[in-house]
């Protein structure tokens, strides 16, 4: 059974930092993409960022593009999304999803339960 456990949201201040974490289980995390998707209140899924298997290639929506970074560690069944100069409009429960892409977004049986992340002074 596919188990994706995310950690690491929060409070946090406007221009602030947060590392969020994803363990996954069930599953051959190493050859897999990865990739991270939240969604804010009211607002439907949102694709923020992709990893490939093997964390060579990297992709990011233009809203986090420079802020964010996406990284993994395939022997600790763990992905990471580090999140600089967070902005209130960042603000959502963050997912971690199995696979590639904006493709993503439609595919809730492939997230895990999510950890929220609020920017606000």
């Amino acid at each position: 059974e596919v188990q994706l456990v995310e950690s690491g949201g929060g409070l946090v201040q406007p221009g602030g930092s947060l590392r969020l974490s994803c363990a996954a289980s069930g599953f051959p995390f190493g050859i897999y993409g990865m990739s991270w998707v939240r969604q804010a209140p009211g607002k439907g899924p949102e694709w923020v960022s992709s990893i490939s298997s093997r964390g060579g290639g990297t992709q990011y929506a233009d809203s986090v593009k420079g802020r964010f970074t996406i990284s993994r560690d395939n022997s600790k069944n763990t992905l990471y999304l580090q999140m600089n100069s967070l902005k209130p409009e960042d603000t959502a429960v963050y997912y971690c999803a199995l696979g590639l892409g904006v493709a993503t977004t439609t595919r809730r049986d492939s997230w895990g339960q999510g950890t929220q992340v609020t920017v606000s002074s």
